[in-house]
């Protein structure tokens, strides 16, 4: 059975009007130096007990360290990752300012094969970007989440 996880797509208009979306830089050493397509919406993995939308919730404080901004969930559907994993998504609209974010941390064996561990934050950093500015920031196949976004908010 393939693995599933949950999250949110935060939104806003900016001061221009333009649509913009939050989007998460995933932290550790192996994502460091990628930028291009290596951004996500926050997100996590739930188990058959959680409903997607609570795990949604859980993983978006988890991860930026703030709750949820009040706001209608919107359901965007499901996608699909390379590795096989479905990602339930909302749209929810709404504020943070991202310079602010604590997310949770990971440990890990870290120089590889040292015997030492380490500790990285699951996110380092996230970012408010137009939808076009999206397109060449975000994981591939997250991509059909900003076209759904732009038809459900106008743009």
């Amino acid at each position: 059975m393939a693995r599933r996880s949950a999250g949110i797509l935060l939104h806003r208009r900016a001061d221009g009007g333009e649509r913009e979306v939050l989007l998460v830089h995933p932290g550790g050493p192996f994502w460091a130096k990628k930028d291009a397509g290596a951004w996500s919406i926050p997100k996590g993995e739930h188990g058959d007990d959680e409903q997607p939308l609570d795990a949604a919730r859980r993983e978006f404080a988890e991860e930026l360290g703030v709750a949820l901004p009040a706001g209608e969930p919107v359901a965007l559907g499901e996608i699909r990752q390379k590795g096989g994993k479905l990602v339930s998504a909302w749209a929810v609209e709404g504020d943070l300012d991202a310079e602010r974010i604590v997310s949770n941390t990971f440990e890990m064996e870290w120089p590889p094969r040292s015997g030492k561990r380490a500790s990285f934050p699951e996110v380092d950093r996230a970012g408010w970007f137009t939808l076009p500015a999206a397109r060449e920031k975000l994981l591939a196949a997250q991509l059909p989440l900003l076209d759904r976004i732009a038809e459900l908010a106008g743009g």
